[in-house]
């Protein structure tokens, strides 16, 4: 059974950081390419960071990011990672991490429409 389990999410201040895990089960990661979105309430789900192996680790992230987050892959443990510091409340929202197994992305790798299979979310809240 194809599987995302995203964790790591939780209750920080600004100006902290959290390192969110996306395991994957039933496929190999390694293929294929991970995107990271988050979803605020009463807003629609926004990229926020992608990797994919061709090119080697080509890695993709969202203009609001500003170098705060890294995005990283652990292929042993068939992992995707999400590191995020300099935390901010508009940061606060929910995070998924999502895959494409049928077909091949065609647009942009942080337009969640590419995307077929998605994880259940770990809420991220900053508080000022």
């Amino acid at each position: 059974q194809v599987r995302l389990v995203e964790s790591g999410g939780g209750p920080v201040q600004a100006g902290d950081s959290l390192r969110l895990s996306c395991a994957a089960s039933g496929f190999s990661l390694d293929w294929y390419t991970i995107g990271w979105f988050r979803q605020a309430p009463g807003q629609e789900r926004e990229g926020v960071s992608s990797i994919r192996n061709f090119p080697h680790d080509t890695k993709d992230y969202a203009d609001f990011v500003q170098g705060r987050f890294t995005i990283s892959r652990d292929n042993a443990k068939n992992t995707v990672f999400l590191q995020m510091s300099e935390l901010k409340p508009e940061d606060t929202a929910v995070y998924y991490c999502a895959t494409r197994l049928a077909g091949m992305i065609s647009g942009s790798y942080l337009d969640a429409g590419e995307y077929d299979t998605w994880g259940q979310g770990t809420q991220v809240t900053v508080s000022s």
